[in-house]
């Protein structure tokens, strides 16, 4: 029995040693802790109640803890594997489903959506809105829609509960939510619908964050043939080995959903999300059962899943020896699409932020590298050229201290060799 115990001794020393060595490989360890020590600072002053975070490189985990609470009142700890709403993290996986089927010839970028989904046909443009009403005038759009416009943001269409005070207006009297649906619904009724709606500017003439990838999603079951959940899981979750993301969440896997919180207005501190905290929608989206399947904000994961869709980029479209997507298709993704209209610092490619030279010059994050994040302030990026991903998870919004993402990423690139 002792020599047992001994030699587990052993190879426990060995794997630790093993451990470090890799880590260190890259990164300075010491410097690294300093996360923990923002992280911690964050918590310890009630700005924010837990999070995760991941640092991969070369597809193995060199960073990844857990901090504070998941449920403060409960004394619920923070756990590594917990499940978040990640919202609009879901649009980068919508954008690669289509990118999929756009290699199998099922449509070309340059195409019109209305070929695939009619309600598009003949856009037009809001003329005159009234704000007492929402009533509106329109005229005719100078062309149509095309997929690559839904893909980049440059569609014209607007976002509904978030974009501007007309766009809100139009889409809640037409009854069109942002995918925290409150009730049943399904995906191809509210698109079909929202294709009879009005434009805010006409296809290419602008950057406008939308409902586009909602419209891609669609798009995706039109193509194949398929609900867009089960797509995701037969042709993306299953081959990356994501076995905790979903529109719907399993009962069984329920209880690891993290709390989503706010900010009191009085003393600014997070408190817990109740019913109105963000009107029209439901924080409970991925356990109600309602069916929508929001091509642009539905999913929630886990940190580590979603850092094995990042790899897939990172690898040029390859995973665990099997090709997702063509190594030219990731390069034209991840390159930007939008010429010369205006995203800050950076573009945007087909489906992610892409960092600039300019925009490396205020982090440190490498140009060429891929990022975006989600309602409930979960946030991520891929740095091909450094083989690494970092990913920043929380559950609160509105979030006063948002700059904590920015700091993220200096933290780890300042951790690097």
């Amino acid at each position: 029995m002792k020599r047992i115990f001994f030699i587990i001794n052993i190879l426990f020393w060995v794997v630790k040693v093993h451990a470090q060595e890799n880590q260190s490989k890259d990164f300075y360890p010491d410097r690294l802790n300093r996360i923990d020590k923002v992280m911690t600072n964050y918590i310890d002053s009630n700005w924010i109640v837990g999070a995760v975070c991941l640092v991969m490189k070369d597809g193995k985990p060199v960073y990844y803890r857990a901090f504070g609470m998941d449920d403060m009142e409960n004394k619920k700890v923070m756990q590594k594997d917990a499940i978040f709403r990640i919202a609009s993290q879901t649009k980068a996986i919508t954008s690669t489903a289509v990118m999929m089927l756009w290699e199998e010839g099922k449509f070309l970028l340059d195409d019109p959506i209305s070929k695939y989904i009619p309600s598009f046909a003949k856009p037009k443009l809001v003329d005159k809105f009234n704000e007492k009403d929402s009533s509106y005038t329109t005229i005719a759009a100078k062309r149509e829609i095309t997929i690559r416009d839904l893909l980049t943001h440059t569609s014209g269409i607007g976002y509904a509960q978030i974009g501007s005070p007309k766009m809100k207006a139009i889409y809640q009297k037409a009854g069109i939510q942002a995918g925290f649906s409150d009730h049943k619904q399904l995906l191809a009724n509210a698109i079909d619908i929202l294709g009879t709606l009005p434009l805010e500017f006409n296809p290419g003439e602008r950057f406008n964050y939308s409902l586009s990838i909602d419209v891609l999603g669609r798009l995706v079951e039109v193509a194949s043939g398929l609900p867009l959940d089960q797509f995701f899981e037969q042709r993306v979750f299953i081959p990356l080995g994501m076995k905790d993301t979903y529109f719907n969440l399993p009962i069984a896997k329920r209880d690891r959903l993290v709390n989503v919180y706010t900010e009191d207005d009085n003393n600014k501190k997070p408190t817990k999300w109740v019913k109105n905290t963000f009107p029209g929608s439901s924080k409970d989206y991925p356990i109600n059962d309602n069916g929508y399947f929001a091509g642009g904000a539905g999913l929630v994961s886990t940190i580590t899943d979603y850092a094995a869709f990042l790899q897939l980029f990172i690898n040029g479209g390859s995973y665990n020896g099997k090709q997702l997507l063509a190594r030219h298709t990731v390069e034209i993704m991840t390159k930007n699409q939008i010429g010369e209209l205006s995203l800050g610092d950076d573009k945007f490619g087909l489906g992610f932020q892409i960092t600039t030279a300019k925009g490396n010059g205020k982090l440190g994050v490498t140009e060429g590298s891929i990022a975006w994040g989600g309602f409930f302030a979960t946030s991520y990026w891929a740095d091909p050229k450094e083989k690494i991903s970092g990913l920043l998870f929380l559950q609160q919004f509105p979030l006063k201290h948002g700059e904590i993402a920015d700091k993220f990423k200096v933290l780890v690139y300042q951790a690097m060799k």
